[in-house]
């Protein structure tokens, strides 16, 4: 495998376990960030190994279509992809973004990060 997709794979698995420990100390909106992080850099990871290109684009759909990802990661990546943006800014959230999560919404984002990482998993052979 390549060092880039090493890489970005290693960084998805850290920001995996990130969302999980923000999770228990009640940083909900961390969590989601690092969830929605830890799918974007698996699916560059795949991007990187499977079509040699490590792709500047942000959107996880777009990510997720360019590797042909079944159904199950499509409604991950959708779930997921507004988060980058809602999770860090007021703006983009319409309030404070500390206040817009809880637990099952950390534990649903979290989940979809781990559907989106287990099928690069499986898709890289790993």
């Amino acid at each position: 495998m390549r060092r880039e997709a090493q890489d970005c794979l290693r960084q998805a698995e850290e920001d995996l376990i990130t969302a999980e420990v923000n999770i228990k100390v009640e940083r909900f909106y961390a969590s989601v960030f690092f969830s929605q992080q830890c799918a974007e850099k698996a699916l560059k990871a795949g991007c990187i190994e499977k079509m040699k290109v490590f792709p500047q684009e942000h959107n996880l759909i777009e990510l997720a279509k360019m590797l042909n990802a079944p159904e199950n990661v499509m409604k991950a990546a959708r779930e997921l992809n507004p988060e980058y943006l809602i999770t860090r800014y007021i703006d983009a959230a319409n309030g404070v973004p500390a206040d817009m999560y809880d637990r099952d919404s950390a534990q649903l984002h979290l989940n979809c990060a781990k559907e989106v990482l287990s099928w690069i998993k499986r898709l890289l052979n790993i």
